[in-house]
């Protein structure tokens, strides 16, 4: 589907001319007399995403100057559809592919706003003609990637909980041709999926494993898990109001990897893409699970609860299980799943954790690339004795609550073994203010990076 606020080019497309702070001068002595006076006078000087309308002898808007920044951004031009006046734009600098490509994504970006439950505040933005070396179809599978993951992370678990979340998965599949079966209720415990169930059960919604299969068998296999927990007020162990603000976000692993998966079908790459889903609502009733209880998992190790509210890494357990039997190739888990790692790293960082050092390396480099930045955190071994139980295999709530990203990171590690790589991402998924192209919300974190990685490692 063609993004709005995009066009091909036409004679009438007012000019923005892109340029940097250290660059202006040299722009101005090679305008006309009344520009560059013009440019002098409005004390314009070329800062990072600010920009200056510049007018026509007869009245009319002759073009649009745009600071940019030294080195390249991808939301250079993110707040320009907001703040221009209506009307047709082209980019009058001779851009390269990778430059093309950034400020179209970044363009689109800058027209998302979540308008299920209100108009939005402007109803039309500005439109950009088409950059010309700009790789649309890589345009087009960002934005829509992107606009899925914010939807659903921006959607109140009134209306998106389990079984909801599990029909955006159907959806997803529907348009790829991809394959997509759920397991729900009672029939976790007959397939030997108990933590997912112990977590969800005291929900009114009942818990589920959504598994979505796509591509040649014989291809490399590519394995996403996603933290689907649609709400979670901690259960037994509850979290106070403020920490349950903003719960409706618990699910943004789930949302990241569906975004992934879309950007993955939509470019054929050549892979055997497989995403779990487990989707619950931690809540509170009589058949809730309790701390000090000892579950049975998917691996056959057992545990003891903590911490009820350390349940994300219960239902991941039992998805990693499911996905490291197979042996992929990539194995990689995205999850909302603790607040030690935003205290360690802040809201914009996802935590990295792998033993791959390539793929570390590799990461790191693809996030650079495509501003979508994360930091490394250690699983740190010596840390494992602080999830020691005396009545089972393993705790999962650390003790002391210290290193508590590292001690997620290193229980989610227990119940992976066969996977070729293995990365954990802990990562927000919400923006606590808006900047130009990212609004306050729901946000698509690590998605371009993955991809990026996964197209250079397995792409034909």
């Amino acid at each position: 589907m063609p993004i709005r606020f995009f066009s091909e080019r036409t004679p009438d497309a007012v000019p923005i001319w892109p340029v940097r702070k250290t660059d202006l001068a040299a722009w101005r002595q090679r305008q006309p007399a009344a520009i560059a006076i013009w440019v002098e006078r409005c004390k314009f000087e070329a800062a990072a995403g600010k920009h200056l309308l510049l007018p026509g002898s007869g009245g009319e808007l002759a073009g649009v100057l745009l600071g940019m920044p030294e080195e390249p951004d991808l939301w250079a031009y993110a707040g320009l559809p907001e703040a221009l006046p209506d009307g047709l734009y082209h980019i009058a600098a001779d851009l390269p592919a990778a430059a093309a490509t950034r400020a179209a994504i970044g363009w689109a970006l800058g027209t998302y706003s979540f308008t299920r439950y209100r108009k939005p505040g402007r109803a039309a933005f500005a439109s950009l003609c088409w950059p010309e070396a700009a790789d649309r179809a890589q345009v087009e599978r960002t934005v829509a990637a992107t606009r899925l993951v914010r939807d659903l992370v921006n959607t109140p678990a009134g209306d998106l909980g389990p079984g909801e979340l599990a029909q955006a998965a159907r959806d997803l599949a529907a348009r790829h041709q991809a394959a997509c079966t759920v397991i729900v209720g009672k029939d976790l415990l007959t397939q030997n999926y108990p933590m997912i169930h112990a977590v969800g059960r005291a929900a009114t919604a009942e818990p589920r494993l959504i598994d979505l299969v796509w591509g040649a068998p014989a291809a490399p296999k590519v394995t996403l898990v996603g933290k689907g927990v649609c709400f979670d007020s901690g259960g037994l162990d509850i979290k106070p109001a403020s920490g349950m603000a903003l719960m409706k976000k618990d699910m943004g692993g789930a949302a990241t990897v569906l975004g992934l998966a879309s950007m993955i079908m939509q470019a054929a790459l050549p892979v055997r893409l497989r995403v779990l889903i487990p989707a619950v609502e931690n809540a509170i009733a009589g058949n809730a699970y309790r701390p000090g209880d000892v579950l049975a998992s998917r691996k056959g190790l057992t545990v003891e609860i903590g911490n009820t509210d350390a349940e994300g890494r219960l239902v991941l357990a039992d998805a990693l299980a499911e996905a490291d039997a197979e042996s992929p190739d990539l194995l990689v888990d995205c999850a909302t799943l603790t607040g030690a790692a935003r205290v360690a790293v802040g809201p914009d960082l996802p935590a990295l954790f792998t033993d791959d050092e390539t793929f570390a390396a590799d990461l790191a480099r693809h996030g650079k690339a495509e501003a979508d930045p994360h930091w490394r955190l250690p699983l740190h071994q010596p840390y494992r004795a602080m999830l020691d139980s005396k009545l089972a295999d393993i705790n999962n709530a650390g003790e002391g609550g210290l290193a508590g990203a590292i001690t997620a990171g290193l229980f989610l590690k227990e119940f992976v073994g066969k996977a070729k790589t293995w990365a954990h991402l802990d990562l927000f998924a919400w923006n606590q203010k808006a900047r130009p192209g990212r609004p306050a919300g729901g946000e698509a974190m690590m998605l371009r990076a993955l991809y990026a990685l996964i197209a250079e490692r397995y792409g034909a």
